[in-house]
């Protein structure tokens, strides 16, 4: 890189520190084929005009909620968001470059992180949560790591009700730690309890249920955790919707030990998958271990109140092998647009969205149910998200909705179930714009029935 001022001379003393020889030894642990072994083919040098031009064609190949009738879900989710959140998030103070921490010249920064993480204990019940995370997958497998770290325990049961992305994290993160991860089997949308209980044992560090779950359901909570807090050191791990606490018991009812989840429903736009915000909350017996960092209040020597980082365990701040994570960002803008939000909204309004989108929900499966072929795929209650069986491939589905400019839900093939339908529902959603999947989903098993 010629804009980095090394000589020869001091690129061959840098890898002798090091201890190899040459640069290429430093690559050995990336495998071949993802080596560049010539130049990018990159296009010419463009003006400013002629980017702005290229970045506009680019992104107008983008559908957004605005011109077509979704009910995507799967983890991301299209809530109503207050106005009033992008006009305060955009002030100059907040929308910056770079997450400003510094206690002496960032007291509103601080202030803003504080309240965030009140916010998410009075959702939750819990009595401490982090500044935030990366988003709802890399919270909850920074969960399971803080849980190896405080029972010494490596081995983790994940449901298979859990978002199936979450999974695929969750095997990245551990992959290199030792620790193993094991999947409760599923039955009938939910986790299978008996399973569960033969699987448990003396040398499970915790367990991983996700509700409501990737499918919609709402699982049994309080069961679960009767069955995994009989043994003395293993924990329990939930994943929730944030919007769902509003109107369902809080995890520290069922005596969840670590909460996490995906905030992004809390004031946060779909943006086409990201950027997302993770929440994590715990007992206040594990805040030692909780990765990332902790704000908290105190007052300066004029006994005002004052805001400053605290239980900093990242190894920006301590060595390297005791860091609780290596997690450098608190996602600041999204934790303060769903601080906005929350207040904004208040207990009211959040109950509100969550009850309307629950009767949206229910309505718009009672619906589908009386369409020749369709039915509930699951017994299980369920708040905003259902899965429905097809009488025809999802996927065929998907692609005759389009015609409609409606985007019917998610094909679960790819968590090994044919034929069957994942739709999420939000307060957005009006009668006729669940009238019009009805109509559109009558329709096209017509057509492919004729």
């Amino acid at each position: 890189m010629a804009y980095i001022p090394n000589t020869e001379k001091d690129r061959e003393e840098m890898l002798k520190v090091i201890g190899v020889e040459t640069f290429s030894e430093l690559l050995r642990d990336i495998p071949e084929k993802f080596q560049l072994k010539e130049l990018l083919d990159l296009d010419q040098p463009l003006s400013e005009l002629e980017v702005n031009k290229k970045l506009m064609n680019i992104a107008s190949q983008n559908i957004s909620l605005n011109e077509i009738n979704s009910f995507l879900g799967g983890g991301i989710y299209d809530h109503f968001i207050p106005a009033a959140v992008d006009t305060i998030i955009s002030r100059p103070e907040f929308l910056t470059a770079y997450t400003p921490y510094q206690a002496e010249v960032s007291q509103g920064t601080l202030q803003a992180i504080y309240e965030y993480q009140s916010l998410i204990c009075e959702l939750t019940g819990m009595d401490i949560s982090n500044a935030g995370m990366y988003d709802g997958a890399s919270a909850v497998a920074e969960a399971i790591l803080m849980a190896s770290r405080k029972n010494r325990l490596n081995k983790v049961l994940v449901s298979a009700t859990l978002n199936p992305l979450y999974i695929d994290v969750i095997h990245t993160y551990t992959e290199g730690v030792g620790i193993d991860i094991e999947i409760i089997p599923a039955k009938d949308g939910l986790i299978n309890i008996e399973i569960l209980k033969s699987m448990l044992d003396e040398t499970i560090c915790c367990v991983v249920l996700q509700t409501p779950n990737y499918f919609g359901c709402l699982e049994d909570c309080f069961e679960v955790d009767k069955i995994v807090h009989a043994l003395k050191k293993t924990l329990f791990i939930t994943v929730v919707d944030p919007i769902s606490l509003a109107i369902i018991n809080a995890p520290s009812e069922y005596n969840s030990d670590i909460v996490v989840g995906e905030g992004q429903a809390l004031g946060n736009k779909p943006n086409f998958g990201g950027p997302l915000l993770g929440f994590l909350a715990a007992k206040m017996e594990l805040n030692r271990i909780i990765p990332g960092r902790v704000v908290g209040a105190t007052e300066d020597t004029a006994g005002n109140t004052a805001y400053s980082l605290t239980l900093q365990g990242r190894e920006q701040h301590i060595r390297r092998d005791k860091a609780t994570s290596n997690i450098c960002s608190n996602e600041a803008l999204c934790a303060l647009a769903g601080t906005v939000y929350m207040c904004l909204m208040g207990k009211n309004g959040l109950k509100e969205a969550a009850e309307l989108s629950m009767k949206n929900a229910h309505y718009l499966a009672r619906e589908i149910e009386k369409i020749d072929g369709y039915s509930l795929a699951f017994d299980a209650p369920f708040f905003k998200e259902f899965t429905i069986n097809t009488p025809i491939d999802p996927q065929e589905i998907i692609e005759r909705l389009k015609e409609y400019s409606i985007l019917p839900g998610i094909d679960l093939i790819s968590v090994n179930y044919e034929n069957k339908l994942l739709i999420a529902v939000t307060e957005k959603k009006s009668k006729i714009e669940m009238d019009d999947l009805i109509t559109a989903l009558r329709e096209v098993t017509n057509v492919s029935n004729i």
